[in-house]
């Protein structure tokens, strides 16, 4: 077979190396070392007794993969082939070269044999001027198993690094605005006490009525960097997509990234994004379903009601008043009873007098809505007075449930509704038992279909009682243990605003969950966790009934 590439008198030769991150993990496994610097000097070996190649470049792609050629110094490499001043190439083995099967024998066969260049790779044995059928064969044979190698190292570190997400270690090379990695261990990550401090401001001054972009300005006038800028200013080599400018400032994106990530709360959430394959380096989001998902993984910078509360804040995010950095106290709590749409404050200006309004902003002009301006001063001096009533109602609540907790004979009831309550379960099983059979006795003909239909109906009945009786219990036990396993934790928020003399955005959030609005003078509050405070108030009141009863007899 005729070479491709004449031979001549002098090479004008670029020496090529890289290592990428799969080639370190093979090192580590106890593999002949692929160092830039062993790399470099094997080649040098190589060629120091051999004056026909004239060394002209040295190109080094450090941490850049094999799987595709979008690497800085082989393109640099192959802009200087173009311009006529390489036409040679040596690298240790056809791995360095590259890993992809197709694109590395596009080169190999196609485009060095149109501008004449050269290929050695030494540890392979392989020389493009001396090529025969056999070294094709053997170019190609390697290329596939390079190709597959980085196949099957892929496997391997997607699971590897599987099985340290499920174990809650941290796999990604940066962290969060407001963690650093912890120094004895990299996989483990501990709050920035600086950057913390800023991310404890942005979720206080997101539930006291800022917006995202007000929070962004404050930052900037208080000469705090944002996170790109901030770990620049560390020392790390940080690159982040968002980066749209030399030099980063906060902006209402920003804001809102750290408003809405749980890592705050200490869950640690990854594997949100993949590559589809080993040769795309291009993540795709991935079902929420394959998410590993690690709660309390790690110190949390703020807690779970204020992070609540932040999340509240941005579903209901509304814009503030012109030239305004906080939004009104009610912003985007407050509905139309009559059409559905959001109720807003407005300030209208008769030339004379500002006057502060409610407003339906319904643009449906299909829906009649009759809802009139409602004047915000009365309106909200309303809404603190009905808040006022039910924080006292709340704190009564609670002074009732520690009375009934410091009763000396309370362990005593609740190990007779446990009791209780153990017997109904069992007398459920029993009955679903006996339904079970009741079907095989009206197969093998025992009992009709009538009779089973009829005897159906009064298991279902009975398994109906017994399970009002376990909720009545549940409800009873409620009251019992709510000392000892705090699940009226729910009332904190209420009893710590119950000398509340001033209606503000982080009391509305906490304690309000709508406002409804049938007209000017009738409107309905749904107050936070009312469900919680309903079942509680039930259970209180069948206790007392109770009590009244025992007293009685």
């Amino acid at each position: 077979m005729q070479n491709s590439v004449t031979e001549v008198a002098v090479y004008n030769t670029a020496i090529y190396v890289r290592l990428s991150k799969e080639d370190m993990v093979a090192a580590q496994s106890g593999r002949e070392s692929n160092s830039i610097t062993n790399q470099k000097q094997l080649i040098l070996d190589y060629l120091k007794d051999k004056p026909e190649f004239n060394i002209v470049s040295i190109r080094i792609d450090d941490g850049y993969t094999g799987t595709n050629f979008d690497r800085p110094a082989f393109q640099r490499m192959l802009n200087d082939i173009q311009a006529g001043r390489i036409n040679c190439v040596v690298v240790k083995d056809l791995s360095r070269f590259g890993r992809e099967y197709i694109n590395a024998g596009k080169y190999i066969h196609r485009l060095f044999p149109v501008f004449g260049v050269r290929l050695i790779a030494i540890n392979d044995n392989i020389d493009t001027i001396t090529r025969d059928e056999s070294s094709e064969f053997s170019i190609t044979l390697k290329n596939l198993m390079n190709d597959n190698y980085s196949r099957d190292i892929s496997v391997k570190i997607r699971s590897q690094l599987q099985v340290k997400r499920k174990h809650g270690d941290y796999i990604s090379p940066f962290t969060p605005y407001g963690y650093q990695k912890r120094e004895d261990n990299h996989n483990r990550i501990e709050p920035d006490p600086y950057a913390a401090s800023v991310v404890q401001d942005i979720f206080c001054w997101k539930i006291d009525g800022m917006t995202n972009n007000g929070i962004a300005l404050r930052l900037m006038d208080q000469g705090v960097l944002c996170p790109i800028e901030y770990k620049r200013s560390k020392g790390e080599p940080y690159y982040s997509n968002f980066k749209v400018k030399d030099h980063c400032e906060w902006t209402a994106q920003a804001v809102a990234r750290i408003l809405s990530n749980p890592i705050y709360v200490g869950t640690l959430r990854q594997g949100l994004r993949r590559r589809p394959n080993y040769k795309i380096k291009k993540s795709l989001p991935t079902d929420e379903s394959e998410w590993v998902v690690i709660p309390d993984a790690h110190e949390p910078i703020v807690s779970k009601r204020t992070f609540y509360l932040a999340q509240k804040a941005l579903r209901i995010d509304t814009r503030a008043a012109p030239n305004q950095a906080y939004v009104y106290p009610l912003s985007g709590l407050v509905e139309c009873g009559q059409c559905g749409a959001s109720i807003a404050r407005t300030t209208m200006n008769n030339g004379y007098k500002k006057y502060g309004y409610y407003m339906c902003k319904s643009t449906d002009k299909s829906i009649h809505c009759e809802l009139r301006h409602i004047p915000y001063e009365k309106f909200e001096a309303s809404v603190l007075n009905l808040l006022k009533e039910h924080i006292h109602d709340v704190v009564e609540l609670d002074r009732c449930v520690l009375e009934i907790q410091k009763v000396p004979y309370q362990r005593i009831n609740i190990a007779k509704c446990e009791q209780r309550r153990e017997k109904l379960e069992e007398e459920i099983t029993r009955y679903r038992s006996l339904k079970a059979s009741l079907y095989e006795d009206m197969k093998e003909g025992l009992i009709s279909k009538v009779d089973f239909c009829d005897i159906r109906g009064q298991y279902d009945a009975r398994i109906a009682d017994a399970l009002i009786a376990q909720e009545q219990i549940d409800r009873e036990l409620n009251v019992f243990l709510s000392g000892e396993k705090g699940p009226n934790q729910w009332m904190q928020a209420f009893l710590e605003h119950r000398d509340i003399n001033e209606l503000t955005r982080a009391v509305a959030l906490e304690c309000i969950e709508r406002i409804t609005v049938m007209d000017e003078e009738h409107f309905e509050i749904t107050f936070e966790h009312s469900q919680d405070f309903k079942r509680l108030m039930a259970s209180v009141e069948e206790y007392a009934d109770k009590e009244k009863l025992e007293e009685a007899m």
